[in-house]
């Protein structure tokens, strides 16, 4: 396995321990464990615990901004209401991924302690990764600011019962599924 390889299957691992344990709570020898390497090699791929934590946030928001423009390939203007469907739609399949979903918990976990502890360093690039994909959703739907915010607040809602462990037979989930079982018109067509 290629330097690149191995630095892809450390972001991954890591993505499921620091998901599952926090940043405080996940340690390096847990993450070089998943992947199956030593944890001094761990370290010649990543300088230190937080350029991996960075690099598993990182790529876990990259993640789900991809779920979304996916979502969103073959809409155009004037299509906002099918494409604001389509995106629901798409993200409430991450419910499948529940490690990635509570790796984007522990990340604004994090950035927060480190806001609180006064190091604002820690989470710009997270900010910055965050606001692209509010961005890039913002432009779906013509600049409409309360749009987005729907949207981010529906996949929050989904982030926060998958984090409490709801079983999606529970009737908190009702109106989700509800709304998938919608037709959701193909941009193809």
């Amino acid at each position: 396995m290629s330097a690149a390889e191995r630095r892809e299957s450390v972001i991954r691992a890591a993505m499921i321990e620091f998901g599952r344990a926090g940043y405080d709570g996940t340690s390096t020898e847990a993450i070089a464990r998943r992947v199956g390497v030593s944890q001094p090699y761990l370290f010649r791929l990543f300088p230190n615990k937080q350029a991996i934590f960075l690099a598993a946030s990182l790529r876990c928001l990259g993640d789900t901004q991809k779920v979304i423009e996916d979502a969103l390939e073959g809409f155009g203007p004037g299509q906002e209401e099918e494409a604001g469907l389509a995106i629901a739609h798409a993200y409430q399949k991450l419910v499948a991924d529940r490690d990635m979903l509570l790796m984007q918990m522990q990340t604004y976990v994090a950035v927060a302690k480190a806001e609180a502890s006064g190091d604002h360093e820690f989470g710009k690039p997270i900010r910055a990764a965050w606001a692209e994909m509010y961005d890039a959703m913002l432009l779906v739907f013509g600049g409409d600011h309360e749009r987005t915010a729907e949207h981010f607040s529906f996949g929050m809602l989904i982030n926060t019962l998958v984090a409490l462990g709801f079983p999606q037979d529970h009737r908190v989930w009702a109106g989700f599924w509800e709304e998938s079982r919608s037709s959701i018109p193909d941009p193809n067509r």
